[in-house]
């Protein structure tokens, strides 16, 4: 199979990463990187890769079929449409931009230029992510009532742009933007209402965290946090079905799954909890309740660029479709909304 040439344009950490794959990978060959830190391209030359002089050189070299673009969030526009123009595929990080208007005119320029545009969702391929969104498909404990998922670390944000809004950071935008994507995943259907509630603990200018709740057409709700200001963290993900419960500590460990046998117990005992007893809340055994461990399901992040790869060629549709990336963005807008006027904002998304 002829491998496809790509290059990228940023090569900080992302960008490093995308260099790195392209090198290891069965699909895709690498023809360079460009950054407009000349430091950056140093870098890139002393790790044996080619580093273009300009941008322009980037475009005007004709065997390079697709650019990934992992240069901070506010630049993406721009690079996308000049490549796009230029004549090639384009691979945009995430966040792909900062609202729908502007990703629309992504999208615009690459049906005018007839080449393929997607963006690097590649979150889709967390394991922990994997082993919720399988338990909720498979309906195995029953369909899901409510979703919770959380990222909690203990570091604030980088000391770079991600600090500066005008730059596009802060964490709805970083890591947001991987949660609410995974969530529409795994439940798929009309958001009718979001509201969302941002931290400034480490940072003024942005969120450095945000709690975000999604309210569905039938009545599901998913709960989605972010936190850079946590020293004991909540589980990743926690899942609320018809019959039984799913949770997930962090993304090192399996799920463990709860599956409801029998609604009510002959002669429950009250138990001691605190200061009182209660029957409501004492704990179930194993004459109701099965709790096991589920496998981790496999993954390989390089999928993204098989299939990439694979549609380039017209073998497979593109995974990640410009629907679902602005659907999440229109999700992405709304709770920016409702931070700022400190309200839940109805929606139809």
């Amino acid at each position: 199979m002829k491998k496809r040439t790509f290059a990228v344009i940023g090569y900080g950490g992302q960008g490093g990463w995308h260099a790195r794959q392209i090198l290891a990978s069965d699909v895709a060959a690498l023809a360079g990187v460009y950054d407009i830190d000349e430091a950056k391209n140093k870098a890139a030359e002393r790790h044996g890769m080619f580093a273009y002089p300009s941008l322009e050189a980037v475009l005007a070299d004709e065997k390079v079929e697709a650019v990934v673009i992992a240069t901070p969030n506010a630049s993406h526009k721009a690079l996308a449409v000049k490549a796009l123009e230029a004549g090639k595929n384009v691979v945009c990080e995430k966040p792909v931009e900062m609202s729908c208007a502007a990703f629309d005119e992504m999208t615009s320029a690459a049906a005018r230029a007839g080449k393929l545009f997607t963006v690097h969702q590649n979150r889709r391929w967390d394991v922990d992510y994997l082993a919720i969104k399988r338990m909720a498909a498979s309906g195995e404990i029953g369909g899901v009532i409510r979703l919770e998922s959380r990222i909690h670390g203990s570091r604030g944000i980088p000391s770079d742009w991600r600090r500066v809004r005008a730059e596009g950071g802060g964490m709805l935008l970083d890591w947001g933007v991987h949660l609410i994507d995974q969530a529409l995943q795994i439940v798929r259907e009309k958001i009718v209402r979001v509201c969302c509630d941002q931290t400034h603990i480490t940072c003024a200018e942005v969120d450095d965290g945000f709690r975000l709740h999604l309210d569905f057409e039938s009545g599901k709700t998913a709960y989605l946090e972010v936190g850079t200001y946590h020293f004991l963290a909540l589980p990743r993900f926690y899942m609320l079905c018809e019959r039984g419960s799913a949770k997930i500590e962090d993304w090192r460990q399996n799920a463990q799954v709860a599956f409801l046998k029998a609604w009510n117990e002959k002669d429950v005992m009250p138990v001691q909890a605190a200061a009182g007893i209660t029957k409501t809340m004492a704990p179930r055994d194993e004459r109701t309740l099965d709790i096991h461990e589920a496998d981790r399901p496999v993954s390989d992040v390089h999928d993204f660029y098989r299939n990439f790869c694979a549609a380039l060629d017209g073998r497979e549709p593109i995974l990640v479709t410009h629907q679902e990336v602005r659907r999440v963005l229109q999700v992405i807008e709304a709770a920016f909304q409702s931070a700022e006027e400190k309200q839940s904002v109805r929606t139809e998304i």
